[in-house]
């Protein structure tokens, strides 16, 4: 995903985002991206387990 980007690319998002947000409001918004994609990751983990146990109890259904 970010292999297009670069590491010139990095440097310039992360001046942006400094100028824009400024250096106070930097760790919080960095702090909430992490929960959200911690939260993402959750959920997606929960719909792939959910989707693995309903295909479970389908195979065991037509095996029987």
């Amino acid at each position: 995903m970010f292999s297009n980007i670069g590491i010139p690319g990095l440097i310039l998002i992360l001046i942006l985002a400094l100028i824009v947000f400024g250096p106070q409001k930097l760790p919080e918004l960095g702090r909430s991206f992490g929960n959200m994609l911690k939260e993402f990751k959750k959920a997606t983990g929960n719909l792939t387990d959910e989707i693995k146990e309903e295909a479970k109890e389908v195979k065991d259904a037509i095996q029987k």
